[in-house]
């Protein structure tokens, strides 16, 4: 169960996490803290699943990169080896299952998209999964989540 420090941890980091040497003494002093006890009331959060990842988010394209959703149709028994396989490429972002008939979805950021389409074909040959969709966004009206605690 979240406490309200741990809520009011998780506000503050979520969208606006310090940028300086020592981010935890930072929060620390916002929340009444020691730099200790915010490493370890982190440390839990991650360890319980809460936070899954902390770290920069960058706009690909701004970097000279593109990103793309993929879909696949993968039958049951296929669906642990296709996302190991898939989860191999470091442009991978997310890979999850949906209940659709294209039932793993995950993105893919890269260099190129004649890159991302290379390592589509490469999943396909070593999976046997013959449909993957590549479906690159063409406008993009929203990309954060804040959720307030």
């Amino acid at each position: 169960m979240l406490d309200k420090i741990d809520k009011t941890l998780l506000n503050r980091i979520q969208s606006d996490f310090p940028i300086t040497p020592r981010p935890f003494q930072k929060l620390g002093l916002e929340l009444g803290l020691s730099e200790r006890d915010v490493i370890e009331r982190v440390a839990k959060l991650k360890k319980t699943g809460i936070i899954r990842r902390i770290g920069g988010n960058f706009v690909p394209e701004k970097l000279g990169f593109v990103s793309t959703l993929c879909a696949a149709k993968v039958s049951q028994d296929k669906i642990s080896y296709f996302a190991a396989t898939v989860n191999k490429y470091p442009g991978v972002t997310h890979n999850y299952i949906r209940d659709n008939e294209f039932n793993v979805w995950f993105t893919f950021i890269a260099p190129s998209m004649s890159i991302v389409e290379q390592h589509i074909e490469e999943i396909k040959r070593e999976t046997g999964v013959a449909i993957i969709l590549n479906l690159p966004a063409t406008r993009v009206f929203k990309i954060k989540a804040h959720f307030n605690l």
